[in-house]
């Protein structure tokens, strides 16, 4: 079964994506945020608002189980 990118309702802090990228790609949702916090960082705080504000609206919600 393919596997599918999906806000996460356990590790959510502010939306989920995050937690979902995490889930997604088997990592440790600490580092996905601060890897999130680094790029945000370094290319400008806009550009990456922008991507977690629009991943925010386009990946669904994780449905429980």
């Amino acid at each position: 079964m393919a596997k599918k990118l999906f806000r996460s309702t356990k590790q959510k802090m502010l939306g989920g994506v995050c937690g979902g990228l995490a889930e997604y790609f088997d990592l440790d949702v600490s580092l996905v945020r601060l890897i999130f916090v680094a790029v945000d960082l370094m290319t400008g705080l806009l550009p990456m608002i922008l991507f977690y504000l629009i991943a925010w609206l386009v990946i669904p919600v994780e449905r429980g189980q």
